[in-house]
């Protein structure tokens, strides 16, 4: 028995000493030897690396055999323009056939050798992830700069760093970037590679007629990209680097840069890439026991939401249906049983999704009216019950989509057959019901009506991407669990100009794995105040121990005094400032704002940037001082310019207004420099430097709070007063309102001051700013030399002070 088989000085789980620790050393021992070969394979490839970096020789033979092929490449298109002219289409076809026949390029060991650098064969070289950094921000401008900073860095020769983006910034094949949109290029790009791999099995069909020739991406060679890798991971490069190193190898920058990604100590990539869990796995990022540095993270929380939104519009949703109705019925008898049931189900989830907006999906959607129009938050599983689609297991039809390309494979039919009506035999009794196909086929014909614009938005919309592919979007949204997500149904006049719309309401849900996985996660900014989201939307809901979060938070650069914040109580007239909905419109609080800006524009030299809480507002104001005669008077001093709405208007705008600043100063006069005026939130509140002159004041008209009324941000306060404790005595919407006031605020101050020696002014036009609960949201470094000023005059001699000072320092 057991009892009697165990002896006296049994080990762990009944087993005898000797037996324990014979599987202890050999636990030992194993780990011993597998560490042995990690460090003989990291051995091998710094060897290879340290090889490429010194051996000139292997990049000439490299470089000798792309020229090689580019010259055979031009003849052979010569002689094609030669036969084309003279011989026409008969010999063309029989130089196509004579292609095949062409022998395909030889090379024998020695010289695969020599061009791949590596004696050994790559997959002796297969290494795991090594600990490596991912360092993530907003935009590739911005990690351009902390490339370049790596760069000139004592370890910039070193470091092993590679740079991710998307196929629109790396692409290098200039047929698939004329495409312009995101969308198209990536599925243009994965057709190509379709093609690739389907060329050989083209070519073994021997004696069966000849195929159409199927165009693949020059750019995509294994081993171009392999050589690429090596060259990222032998010296430092950015984005833009990295494509010309592309287009210079003949190697794809997209592919080859994620060959990199096991083998780097520091990738850089924009952190929505990170961020979103199946981008992050396509590209081959692997978090485990890693470093993650998120910086410029003070719009962290709303991009994880933004990234796990889905939207569908009703247009959206019919002419998906239209075009996968048309492709069933092409292809029924060749599609098999499970395919035609999963279309089966995707037709009927959008129908029923249409029918929830009030419209009937065989209609034209542009001309079905709805009758109860509005707002609507529904949970999922409401949403589900009432749009009878509970009974559709939406995981699975996600999982179809996903593997079966589908979007894709519809996305070709329609480009290929071009007027969807004429892809499928109507039936007699279905005459009635092709309404949406006769609106598609004007949309692809062009309409001879006068005044259509928004058939070609439509058109344009329909053309940049597949319908089915953003529906997927939002199926997969859909899969949420109930409690973190919410349907808005938008019904607005017709069926088409009506929406679906998912949203996250607790984006910890998709953070936790970041945070499960990873070794350690930095969350960075020059701007994070308050730092309580991050810490309670964002972490302790991902289920971090709290004792694992630590807060730094440090001063500025630049000394104490090259710094005025002032927050100013009342106007020069003596009165209140206090911008709420109610007052703000009053004439006398638009007089005091524009005399406040006339005293401060008589003593302020350079550039001043006023930012007001909407583009309504400023607008509002600026009409209303063109009628008092207040901005005749600002004009004197300042030449004013407006942020415009179009973005790409706005580099334009900025050009002028520094071209101005510095006209000024350099002439004199009576003009002082120029006056911005710009919108929290908008195209110059983030991201741009009004660095020295260009900001000189920066004055902040009211508290920029958000529309309260909106049906999302009255969900998301609802579910954070469900789930969130209360703050210090304060209800968690009541601090949400507070701080996404207070972080735009920030962001908009934090324009001015952009290095150790710039100076500025700041002008916080509210007494509701010096309450304790606002006051304590700003800064650390601006909120120590903060002024409350009750009256305006003592804060017009603080500015006349600055002003002394500042022409002293000059």
């Amino acid at each position: 028995t057991p009892q009697q088989a165990r002896p006296d000085g049994g080990g762990a789980a009944g087993q005898p000493d000797w037996v324990t620790a014979f599987v202890q050393k050999k636990e030992e021992r194993d780990m011993v030897n597998r560490l042995k070969e990690e460090h003989i394979r990291r051995k091998k490839r710094e060897d290879s690396l340290e090889k490429i970096r010194h051996n000139v020789q292997l990049k000439y033979a490299a470089k000798r055999k792309r020229c090689e092929e580019d010259e055979a490449k031009r003849l052979l298109q010569l002689s094609k323009e030669a036969l084309s002219q003279g011989a026409g289409e008969d010999v063309l076809d029989q130089l196509d056939h004579e292609e095949e026949l062409i022998l395909a390029e030889y090379e024998s060991d020695d010289e695969k050798k020599v061009v791949s650098g590596l004696e050994e064969d790559d997959d002796d070289l297969e290494e795991e992830h090594v600990t490596k950094i991912y360092y993530c921000s907003r935009t590739h401008s911005q990690l351009s700069q902390f490339v370049h900073e790596v760069q000139k860095s004592p370890f910039g020769k070193d470091t092993r760093l590679v740079s991710l983006g998307s196929r629109q910034n790396l692409c290098v094949n200039e047929e698939v970037r004329r495409l312009g949109a995101l969308q198209l290029i990536n599925d243009r790009c994965m057709e190509m590679q379709k093609n690739k791999h389907e060329k050989k099995s083209d070519e073994e069909n021997e004696g069966k007629k000849r195929r159409v020739s199927r165009t693949v991406c020059p750019f995509y060679s294994y081993e171009q990209m392999q050589f690429l890798r090596d060259e990222v991971l032998v010296e430092v490069k950015d984005i833009e680097q990295l494509v010309s190193l592309g287009r210079e190898t003949k190697a794809c920058p997209y592919y080859g840069s994620r060959f990199a990604i096991p083998a780097a100590q520091l990738v850089v990539l924009p952190y929505q890439m990170l961020l979103h869990e199946p981008t992050r796995n396509a590209a081959g990022i692997k978090l485990k026991d890693q470093v993650v540095i998120i910086d410029e993270a003070h719009n962290l929380i709303d991009t994880i939401t933004c990234i796990h939104s889905a939207e569908v519009s009703g247009s959206q949703l019919c002419c998906a249906h239209s075009q996968l109705s048309q492709y069933m019925e092409r292809y029924r008898k060749r599609l098999k049983a499970k395919n035609l049931m999963y279309i089966k189900q995707i037709l009927y989830l959008l129908e029923k999704f249409v029918a929830m907006l009030g419209g009937n999906v065989n209609q034209n959607p542009g001309c079905q009216t709805v009758s109860q129009t509005g707002m609507v938050l529904k949970s999922i599983n409401d949403f589900l019950f009432q749009s009878q689609t509970d009974n559709i297991n939406l995981f699975k039809v996600q999982r179809y989509c996903e593997k079966s390309l589908i979007s894709r494979k519809l996305f070709g039919f329609v480009e290929r057959y071009g007027a969807p009506a004429s892809a499928v035999k109507i039936n007699k009794e279905n005459q009635k019901l092709t309404g949406l196909q006769n609106f598609l086929l004007t949309l692809h014909q062009g309409s001879d009506k006068e005044g259509d614009p928004p058939v070609e938005a439509e058109h344009d919309q329909l053309r940049t991407a597949s319908p089915l592919m953003q529906i997927e979007g939002f199926l997969s949204a859909l899969t949420n669990a109930n409690q973190d997500g919410r349907v808005l149904l938008n019904r607005q006049g017709t069926v088409g100009q009506s929406s679906l719309k998912f949203l996250l309401l607790n984006p910890a849900v998709h953070f936790a794995k970041v945070v499960e996985e990873c070794r350690a996660v930095i969350i960075a900014g020059g701007t994070m105040q308050p730092v309580a989201d991050f810490r309670e939307q964002l972490l302790c809901c991902a289920g971090v121990d709290p004792a694992r979060i630590v807060e730094f938070s440090c001063g500025h650069v630049i000394p104490p005094e090259n710094i005025l914040p002032i927050i100013l109580c009342s106007g020069p007239s003596n009165q209140q400032l206090e911008f709420t909905y109610q007052t703000r419109d009053l004439p006398q609080m638009m007089d005091e704002t524009g005399r406040i800006l006339c005293n401060l524009c008589n003593v302020i030299l350079g550039g001043v940037v006023c930012f007001f809480p909407s583009y309504e507002y400023e607008k509002q104001v600026y009409g209303h001082w063109e009628k008092t005669g207040l901005l005749s008077r600002l004009s004197a001093k300042k030449k004013i310019f407006q942020e415009p709405k179009k973005a790409n208007q706005v580099e334009q705008v900025l050009v002028e207004y520094a071209k101005c600043i510095k006209r000024c100063s350099q002439t004199g006069g009576q003009m002082t420099g120029a006056l911005l005026l710009s919108v929290v939130g908008g195209k110059m509140s983030e991201g741009i430097n009004f660095s020295d002159d260009l900001g000189r004041c920066v004055i902040m008209v009211g508290m920029p709070y958000p529309n309260i009324r909106s049906p999302e941000l009255q969900e998301k306060m609802t579910w954070l007063d469900k789930t969130m404790p209360r703050a210090a005595g304060q209800a968690p919407s009541r601090v949400l309102i507070e701080n996404l006031c207070m972080k735009a605020v920030n962001q908009s101050i934090g324009r001015a001051i952009r290095h150790q020696k710039d100076f500025a002014s700041i002008l916080l036009l509210d007494h509701r700013y010096a309450r304790p609960a606002i006051f304590n949201k700003l800064p650390q470094w601006i909120r120590e030399r903060t002024q409350v000023k009750p009256a305006f005059g003592s804060a017009f001699a603080e500015l006349r002070k600055v002003r002394t000072h500042c022409s002293f320092v000059l």
